[in-house]
């Protein structure tokens, strides 16, 4: 795991400066304190970077940027390959000569040389971003891996296209302005983080999940979608041909187990100290379980609990399953002192606000990993998505099945539209109820019930908070949708535009799928990679660990995507094929107790001296003039809460965040 920057110079004659590319190194240094390297065209037409956080082949050989004998493909890597033992044999056998003892890297390099980018994509399995220099034909290629675990930003300004894996490196560019963009922060009070590919900074980009870029020498930029989480992928089809109920659910049950298995296996794959975290629940103790299978020496695992309330602690239930793989356990206890203490940093390493309070329990996990002298770690994220783990999942299926689809077929539309507009009038008068209004608002709209698994404001929600939000095009727009990574249909102030995009397609693709299935694929394309996975990325990296993600190997999410919705619930059992896999590798009192979740007491938090903190930071900043904010119904969200009335946790938390990003990063 490390981190990647660099800089070409696709006009003008304005030579790349190392210097340049040295400080946005520096800037991620913890990305990767083991080595750094920088690679430069000998025109000085283009510079790559790196810092090198060492996990495979920890030798000088395997040092980055590398590039083939010739010197003609040079590569600057962040991630794993974890097939890449097997890929290097194939090359070998083709006659490509391997410098390195068994350095991943180096695959990347005789790999795109021998089968192109899509070929070599196509090939790998693992988590990734990198960019690939090819010197002949001047072209730079940047990619990102399938579900979207590493992140690469860029953005392209007076003949400057500037990439690295976190914004912070961008900004050491003297071309890149601290904007903000104000159609991502629309999104983001939605969404809790700004969708692909926007960022809360203007004109800077995040590269979407499963795409690769080109860049050529006069800087046109193209793009491809090379892979996506949808049904039809795993090939199974032929063998659930003619199989009865039960046989189909054996089948099922036995692939998640097989590719779990194997997924985890594969990950064990370091020359570093590796460990898991672990919650108790069913996703982390099946990843513990399944490790202790892969090792002779004890599982370290790490746990962490509140000493401020003791209601959302699962010490108890970790500590139940270290003792019964026999782990290296460690735990340690935080409360709102130590979050408060831990703030300025959460907002320096995210770069741009993730407005998930989770990121407060797994930083505190990952400084404890790390100072135990672990590397790698080994996360549940993924699960929980694909198999229906949330009850907020059950609740939307059965609010499009008995809500939304009886309402929009049997009532005609100027009576939907009566009602909706009866229901935002009882909403002006009772706030509580505003989220059953905005409901019924959407399903008069023709919307859907779901749109992401986290959402903070619906649009009747903002529309109180920021009453004329602005539509200003981010810088280089027009750029960006010809290349096609940007669609014009999200650059509107209405955040429904954003899940829209993405299930109308879907549909187009798959018509007819079931609910579960469209969520899940919507899950694929927004929350997880740009929000659950950023979440871990920048959490983990800022402790210079690296986190591996097993629920979310692309064989198994292949797999998962092609089993029904009848398949994941059961008699009302959600998760129930993912609890039936796991029968024999992890008890059942584990599998079957009730869900907790990993979560923090924020909402107590904004209501003790936190809650003054925030309310402060949030009242005082002046992007909320710059923006548009109704400065009254701000500070009657805040109200509302500190006071017991409703809890807008949520909502405070997402516009804490805002304002403090935007003092860390804009203001200062």
């Amino acid at each position: 795991m490390c981190g990647i920057a660099g800089i070409f110079r696709t006009a003008g004659e304005q030579p790349v400066e190392p210097s340049l590319i040295e400080k946005m190194n520096q800037s991620i240094l913890h990305r990767g304190p083991d080595g750094d390297g920088i690679w430069m065209s000998p025109d000085r037409r283009i510079g790559l970077g790196h810092r090198r956080l060492s996990i495979i082949d920890l030798s000088n050989d395997a040092g980055q940027p590398m590039s083939n004998q010739e010197g003609s493909i040079i590569v600057t890597f962040n991630g794993e390959i974890y097939n890449h033992a097997a890929l290097r044999q194939e090359l070998t056998a083709s006659g490509y000569r391997f410098a390195t003892d068994h350095s991943d890297t180096e695959v990347l390099v005789h790999g795109f040389q021998a089968w192109g980018i899509d070929g070599l994509l196509d090939r790998l399995e693992g988590m990734f971003a990198f960019a690939i220099w090819d010197e002949p034909d001047k072209k730079l290629t940047i990619a990102r891996d399938r579900v979207g675990i590493k992140p690469v930003y860029f953005t392209k300004r007076d003949g400057w296209f500037v990439f690295a894996s976190e914004i912070k490196a961008l900004l050491c560019h003297p071309a890149v302005p601290r904007k903000v963009g104000k159609l991502a922060l629309y999104h983001y009070l939605t969404y809790l983080t700004a969708p692909a590919p926007l960022t809360m900074f203007d004109g800077v980009y995040k590269l979407p999940a499963s795409t690769y870029i080109e860049i050529d020498q006069a800087g046109r930029i193209t793009s491809k979608r090379y892979w996506d989480a949808e049904p039809g992928r795993s090939g199974i089809e032929s063998e659930l041909s003619g199989l009865s109920a039960s046989a189909r659910e054996d089948f099922f049950v036995e692939g998640v187990r097989d590719r779990l298995t194997a997924a985890v296996e594969k990950r064990m794959m370091s020359d570093v100290p590796y460990g898991a975290f672990l919650s108790g629940g069913i996703d982390s103790s099946a990843n513990v379980a399944l490790m202790d299978r892969y090792t002779d020496e004890p599982v370290n695992t790490f746990t962490v609990g509140f000493k401020d309330h003791e209601h959302l602690n699962e010490l108890e239930h970790a500590t139940k399953v270290a003792k019964l793989f026999k782990t290296n356990h460690h735990e340690v206890l935080v409360d709102e002192a130590d979050m408060v203490g831990y703030l300025e940093d959460l907002v320096h390493y995210q770069d741009e606000p993730l407005a998930d309070w989770v990121c407060i329990p797994l930083h505190f996990l990952s400084k404890l990993a790390a100072d135990s002298g672990v590397k790698v770690i080994q996360v549940g994220e993924g699960s929980d998505e694909q198999f229906c783990g949330y009850n907020s999942y059950m609740m939307y299926l059965k609010l499009h099945q008995h809500c939304f689809g009886p309402f929009q077929k049997l009532l005609p539309k100027p009576l939907q539209r009566l009602a909706a507009r009866g229901a935002q009038g009882v909403a002006k008068l009772k706030p509580s109820i505003g989220l059953y209004a905005d409901a019924v608002g959407r399903a008069a709209d023709d919307q859907e019930a779901f749109w992401s698994g986290a959402i903070a404001f619906w649009e009747s929600q903002k529309k109180d908070i920021l009453p004329s939000p602005g539509s200003e095009l981010p810088h280089g727009a027009e750029e960006m949708i010809e290349a096609g990574i940007l669609d014009a249909s999200i650059l509107v102030p209405d955040s429904f535009a954003v899940a829209n995009e993405t299930l109308s397609k879907f549909d187009l693709a798959h018509p007819g799928r079931d609910q579960l299935t469209r969520m899940i694929h919507n899950e694929f394309r927004l929350r997880l990679p740009e929000l659950l996975l950023m979440r871990v990325d920048k959490i983990t990296m800022a402790e210079s660990l690296e986190a591996r993600v097993p629920f979310l190997d692309h064989a198994l999410a292949e797999f998962t995507m092609d089993m029904p919705q009848s398949a994941k619930i059961k008699d009302g059992v959600a998760k129930y094929i993912l609890k039936k896999s796991v029968e024999g590798i992890i008890p059942n009192d584990i599998i079957y107790r009730k869900k907790m979740g990993f979560n923090a007491p924020m909402a107590e938090w904004l209501r003790g001296g936190f809650g003054a903190k925030a309310e402060d930071g949030i009242m005082n900043s002046p992007l909320l003039d710059q923006i548009g904010f109704d400065r009254d119904n701000v500070a009657g969200l805040i109200s509302d809460h500190r006071s017991g009335h409703r809890n807008t946790s949520l909502m405070i938390w997402v516009l804490y965040n805002l304002t403090a990003w935007h003092a860390h990063w804009i203001e200062a």
